[in-house]
């Protein structure tokens, strides 16, 4: 999904299965469109799973979700240098993290992380300075991990609540626009509208 100027979304539990015993995970990522492209129509565009490349490596496997890795490219379609990898490793398997994109980041979805002899638990965020080399080690039961990675921002970005942007007043004017009901509503949705939060 890409937001641009303004996107609205629903978030649902299909009928048939409210009130009955569920279980699941996930990991909501967001990524700051370049200054340039913050104001585009939004849009969404569904890429199913089989469209991801499979890493299916010795001791590794996974998606790229997101841009390219080892010659694998997702169709995804993205406006700045981005990485963005779901990946497992059996215990012990050894896996370099390329130094080529300008900002990196692994999150620790389950299992052990080695880093450098270094240990990390699951449920952490690591970033690394720019230009390192990083080799990835999974420890004794094996890790799942998320790799991110891509170029920096050319400025700051503000958030509050769902808005984002690099312009503090943007966020005041979508604020205001949500306010008085001038954002799409999501079909469903006429009677369930979610106000702002206080403060």
């Amino acid at each position: 999904m890409t937001a641009g100027r303004g996107i609205v979304h629903s978030e649902r539990t299909p009928e048939n299965l409210r009130g009955h015993p569920l279980s699941m995970s996930g990991l909501q990522t967001w990524l700051a469109l370049p200054e340039d492209k913050e104001e585009i129509e939004p849009v969404f565009a569904h890429t199913g799973r089989e469209a991801m490349p499979l890493i299916d490596w010795e001791g590794a496997s996974g998606r790229v979700v997101i841009g390219a890795l080892d010659g694998l490219s997702s169709p995804v379609p993205t406006f700045s240098d981005t990485l963005y990898v779901d990946l497992a490793l059996e215990a012990g398997r050894r896996f370099p993290f390329s130094a080529e994109q300008e900002e990196r980041a692994i999150y620790i979805l389950s299992g052990e992380l080695v880093i450098s002899g270094d240990r990390f638990a699951a449920d952490q965020l690591l970033v690394f300075r720019p230009g390192d080399q990083i080799t990835l080690e999974a420890g004794a039961s094996g890790c799942h991990i998320m790799l991110f990675g891509g170029a920096a921002l050319n400025s700051k970005r503000y958030i509050w609540w769902n808005f984002v942007s690099s312009s503090k007043e943007r966020i005041e004017q979508a604020k205001e626009e949500w306010r008085t009901g001038r954002f799409d509503i999501v079909p469903g949705d006429e009677e369930e509208f979610v106000p702002l939060p206080a403060g």
